[in-house]
């Protein structure tokens, strides 16, 4: 549908001029149905259903999605998260052993690559079609500009269909900053959105703009060397004065936390905390690779979420129960830091933590992990975090596929972004503004109330906020907890039980061996 031929990595076809196969099948390219195709590439796998074929070639629409990736390189390599599958590449995510041949960061970095391309292709073609929608697809491909020069370092830069050039990490941080000034007045107002509109619900407006820049500059140091502490505040404070809000009010037996990951939070209150979210619908935004591997992947069938029992047979509220992700002890350890963690259901584990995230099932479960890797899904406990429930107890529109939309962004970073960010501007320790700010969280969660907190406190207050979101592996790198000789290990760091140091190289990814050509190097080390 779009130019495939991106940045000269990835193609859905070998020839571009190829007729189409079916006769009735058209190939002219619309403003609305390139403006969507660029936002769904985040979404699904290809332009099918599931597992049908996707985007990119050599690989299937269950492994290379946008969510799942994301979610692989930046969960399984930390302290949070650990999985027992063979497939290909899951091992030396588990124990940092990738290298330049890891089929999995192929696929990340495809799934950028072809982005950005469509990105490309809507900017080249309709730029002058519509302000807001420009400024919106120019966010898209920023953000996936982010992602890859945050996973990657170096990396291949176009803004047309033609042969990139390559970029430093420096380079492409600057690009990005300008970009992102540059559109933002053409966005729509910050304004929260439910899905009772659909056709503005998934767009992106002033607030999302912002909370990339205050991402950008909270990790400035580490992409350039140069803090930017100020910066990332002022950007996070914008968001967190915008009619955007923390969702504090729970309903029913489910609780304030718990809506932002079940299947109607995008029509409850849950909608206001998230900024930039990932649609899914359960008929034509489905994909293994979306929030159902956030709950298939998470949940076996004698995890229930549903602590009445509404859906008797179900465990997740979807028909998908793959066993094979769950939590490293050391994530559990962050809400028991006594070592008493209890082996109670999920729908008890948080009354026991004293904190309503801490959504993790320990029936006939270990807390240590086992053989690690080799382990089995029990060697842990099991995270239930995601579900496909609703709060009104009514059912989805497919059997198998959730309605659980990914909030990419919520309100909640921008409060541990303002905090983080003023406590290293006032030595170490959090401002007043800044202790409210995470206070704000953890009473939102019913645990208990700080009268300030360090930068070692924040770096596990990310954690307890966002696990299994997507944002462990570059908080550890910024705190200085990821690669090189910093003694901050976790179970199964590096292949050993008891963790143990690994290369700072690794705090860069390496770029898929295929895709160094032309003028894109390879990073050092690799």
């Amino acid at each position: 549908m779009a130019a495939v031929a991106c940045l000269g990595f990835t193609s859905c076809t070998g020839d571009l001029d190829v007729k189409p196969i079916d006769p009735n099948m058209t190939t002219e390219v619309t403003p609305s149905g390139l403006f969507n195709k660029c936002y769904a590439n985040l979404a699904m796998a290809g332009n099918g259903r599931g597992d049908d074929p996707c985007d990119i070639d050599g690989l299937d629409g269950g492994t290379s999605g946008f969510i799942r990736q994301y979610w692989n390189s930046n969960e399984l390599t930390t302290d949070e998260a650990i999985c027992h599958w063979g497939d290909d590449g899951i091992e030396q995510f588990c124990y940092n052993t990738y290298d330049s041949n890891h089929p999995m960061l192929n696929g990340y970095y495809a799934r950028l690559t072809t982005g950005i391309s469509y990105c490309n292709q809507y900017l080249n073609t309709f730029a002058d079609q519509d302000a807001t929608m420009t400024a919106e697809i120019r966010l898209v491909r920023a953000l996936e500009y982010y992602m890859l020069m945050d996973a990657f370092g170096n990396i291949p830069f176009s803004t047309t269909l033609s042969e990139p050039i390559r970029m430093t990490r420096q380079e492409a941080y600057n690009w990005i900053e300008k970009e992102l000034l540059e559109l933002e007045p053409n966005l729509s107002d910050a304004k929260p959105k439910t899905d009772a509109d659909l056709n503005n619900y998934c767009r992106l407006d002033k607030a999302a703009c912002w909370m990339l820049l205050s991402r950008l500059y909270l990790n400035a140091e580490v992409y350039t060397g140069t803090a930017q502490w100020a910066k990332a505040a002022e950007y996070a404070k914008k968001v967190m004065d915008s009619s955007y809000k923390l969702n504090t009010k729970g309903s029913g037996k489910w609780s304030a936390y718990q809506m932002l990951f079940m299947g109607d939070n995008g029509s409850t209150s849950a909608a206001q905390e998230g900024v930039w979210r990932i649609y899914q619908d359960g008929v034509s935004t489905t994909s293994w690779a979306g929030s159902l591997f956030l709950m298939a992947s998470t949940f076996d069938g004698n995890i229930h979420a549903d602590c009445s029992g509404t859906y008797p047979t179900a465990t997740n509220g979807t028909g998908q129960t793959w066993g094979g992700n769950r939590a490293r002890k050391d994530l559990v350890e962050k809400f028991f830091p006594n070592d008493d963690a209890p082996n109670v259901a999920c729908t008890d584990m948080p009354a026991a933590a004293g904190d309503d995230r801490a959504i993790f099932d320990g029936l006939g479960r270990t807390l240590d992990n086992g053989n690690g890797f080799k382990g089995t899904f029990t060697d842990g406990f099991a995270v239930a975090k995601f579900n496909n429930f609703k709060t009104d107890n009514s059912v989805g529109k497919d059997a198998n596929f959730p309605e659980t939309d990914f909030f990419l962004f919520r309100v909640a970073e921008a409060y541990l972004t303002y905090a983080e960010a003023t406590a290293r501007m006032n030595g170490g320790a959090t401002t007043a503004e800044g202790t409210a700010a995470i206070n704000a969280l953890r009473a939102r969660a019913h645990a208990s109330q700080r009268a300030g907190y360090s930068l070692s406190d924040i770096c596990d207050e990310w954690s307890r906020e966002f696990y299994f979101e997507g944002l462990r592996r570059p908080t550890l790198i910024r705190f200085g907890r990821f690669g090189g000789n910093n003694n901050y290990n976790w179970s199964y760091k590096g292949g050993v039980k008891n963790g143990r140091n690994f290369d700072a190289k690794r705090n860069i990814f390496a770029i898929p061996a295929a895709q160094v050509t032309g003028a894109i190097t390879q990073n050092p080390g690799y």
